[in-house]
């Protein structure tokens, strides 16, 4: 495949109104839930990102009649829990981890045995954390040495619910379990160190499955009930939204306004974090949608100030923060980042590939084990990225050419398409100065 590379001029601000694509956790949610479910599910505002296709067409190798993605919209005829087929190959998840890790949920339970397979940089993301707690659930599962994809599962493991406590941090394995627990004898608990985001758990309510709340922090199903079809509106990504949130936080003159985002509260961290850094970011419009909440979010131009970023906020922001090192690095003063070590086994190192980048634009950035310590300053450059095939490498020193010195070159940015399409047009119509370039 030939790369896709962005070239960009610096300077601009952001004005006007947007809307960035749908929300990429609830469009992967939307799919699974909606091919469990008995009945029809219809889908508007739908991701048509590589990561979610991926989801997609994973279901339809499993026997689910899917109809679209046409301009968002779905309509997945639902097979119930125990309706998927055999798939006649390996699933392939291409770069998306949310799949994988969900996925190993609902393969656990089924009768056939299935493989699930990535690209190049997935099978290196760590699964450990998701075939670990599985196999105490009776699941068998081999994965390669280094305990990552890909992942053989084998059928007919009769699942066993357990009281399980997540070591750090993270939806991606809550949910896996929840959804393994679907097919479980007893209860599955699953009780989180500190809040992440619950999609799973809104998602399990709105198709009509007991889920109960113990606290703040566990989460419980029995297996036996059914997941009923219903309708759900995919509210723009917030993820995708942070872009922006930052672009016109640091371009002066800027004042934009981002319509129809989700601002679930286990989402908002971005948020949250530029508001203590100084930011103008105004919610109006809020409203629920399908369950979720949803705003419009406007954000003028504001001098932003570094700070020790808190911890309970980390999680809250995981995917954000690339683009939140920007936002630190036009700031005034030092920002520190601690209990952030989930941010080396993304898709990136994101800790030390934004930290690399920064620094060759004249940034002071030191990686430390769980974080980064980030002066703000001048950008003195431009410079060349790679992105090591990071689509929120690629998009976040898109954002920081806002306050370049000279044109930024950012290799391998083809991989924006998995989370973010249409990103360079919508970016263009905003006020950057970003083309794609596909080389030979």
């Amino acid at each position: 495949m030939s790369e896709v590379r962005f070239l960009i001029q610096p300077g601009g601000c952001l004005r006007g109104r947007i809307r960035v694509p749908g929300d990429k956790s609830i469009s992967h949610r939307s799919i699974m839930f909606g091919s469990l479910a008995e009945g029809v599910t219809e889908v508007s505002g739908f991701l048509e990102g590589e990561d979610c296709l991926a989801t997609l067409n994973a279901f339809r190798a499993m026997g689910v009649a899917i109809e679209g993605p046409t301009q968002g919209r779905v309509r997945i005829h639902g097979v119930g829990l125990h309706g998927l087929r055999a798939p006649a190959a390996a699933l392939d998840m291409g770069n998306s981890g949310t799949s994988m890790r969900l996925m190993s949920g609902i393969l656990a339970g089924q009768a056939f045995d299935s493989v699930l397979t990535g690209d190049a940089s997935l099978s290196k993301r760590p699964m450990k954390r998701v075939t670990d707690p599985l196999r105490l659930m009776g699941a068998r599962i081999d994965a390669s040495e280094r305990g990552t994809a890909p992942l053989h599962l084998r059928g007919d493991s009769h699942l066993q619910g357990i009281d399980y406590v997540l070591p750090m941090a993270s939806a991606q394995v809550k949910s896996c379990l929840l959804l393994a627990g679907l097919y479980a004898s007893g209860t599955t608990r699953v009780t989180e160190p500190a809040p992440t985001r619950d999609h799973t758990e809104r998602m399990l309510e709105g198709f009509g499955y007991p889920l109960r709340r113990e606290g703040e922090h566990t989460f419980a199903v029995e297996g036996g009930h059914r997941l009923q079809a219903t309708n759900i509106d995919v509210p723009s990504d917030i993820s995708s939204a942070a872009f922006f949130l930052v672009g016109a936080s640091i371009a002066p003159g800027s004042d934009l306004t981002i319509e129809h985002v989700g601002i679930n509260p286990t989402r908002t961290g971005v948020i949250d974090i530029l508001r203590l850094m100084g930011a103008d970011i105004e919610v109006l419009n809020a409203r629920r949608v399908g369950g979720e909440p949803v705003a419009d979010l406007r954000v003028r131009a504001a001098p932003l100030h570094g700070i020790r970023i808190p911890e309970a906020l980390v999680p809250l922001a995981i995917d954000e923060f690339p683009v939140l090192f920007v936002a630190a690095a036009c700031a005034e003063g030092e920002t520190v980042l601690t209990g952030a070590e989930e941010l080396r086994a993304k898709e990136s190192d994101r800790i030390q590939v934004m930290a690399d980048g920064l620094l060759a634009m004249g940034i002071d950035a030191q990686p430390t084990a769980d974080g980064i310590v980030i002066q703000g300053g001048v950008f003195r450059q431009g410079a060349e990225i790679a992105t090591h095939h990071d689509h929120r490498i690629a998009m976040s020193f898109t954002i920081a050419a806002l306050r370049g010195a000279g044109t930024h070159v950012i290799r391998d940015a083809g991989f924006v398409d998995t989370s973010f399409p249409g990103f360079v047009e919508l970016a263009r119509g905003a006020g950057i100065d970003v083309r794609a370039e596909r080389m030979a």
